[in-house]
């Protein structure tokens, strides 16, 4: 049964989430604990590469604790509807972070996951709001591209 689960539709963006989780421990860990980066001594051009990096760790601080006060939700009675209210949050932060991976990030192959990331989390969000009754959220533009009114004149 949990062979076949993890081949289905669900497993591939839990193991996404487990492996987002783990990375985001380890960020968060090396974050409180400045000697773990520096293991071998300080050099210039690590501090130089964490000058360059806070712009991200930042916004991505203000992500996290964006998505932790949304998913800190008051029951309502209906499980179904306080899972989709817990979810939607949890699932914008993943879309969030992955935004700033696009942003920020230098790997072909992160940036080409993140973008999966985006477009999988819009989608499960839809399916979530759809399942208890709820709107679908309008569809954005990924706020990484360059606006459309910028290379087209609007007649």
């Amino acid at each position: 049964m949990w062979t076949n689960f993890f081949r289905g539709s669900f497993g591939v963006p839990l193991v996404m989430t487990g492996v987002m989780f783990a990375a985001i421990t380890v960020g968060v860990y090396a974050k409180n604990e400045p000697m773990a980066m520096h293991a071998h001594g300080p050099s210039d051009q690590a501090g130089s590469a964490l000058a360059e990096e806070q712009p991200f760790l930042k916004q991505n601080d203000t992500a996290m604790q964006k998505m932790m006060a949304g998913m800190a939700v008051e029951p309502t009675g209906d499980v179904d509807r306080d899972f989709v209210n817990m979810m939607v949050p949890h699932h914008q932060g993943a879309i969030d972070m992955a935004v700033l991976e696009l942003r920020y990030g230098t790997s072909p192959r992160l940036k080409a996951l993140a973008q999966e990331i985006v477009v999988t989390q819009q989608q499960e969000i839809a399916a979530m709001k759809l399942a208890v009754g709820e709107p679908i959220p309008p569809s954005h533009a990924s706020p990484v591209l360059p606006s459309e009114s910028h290379t087209h004149s609007n007649p």
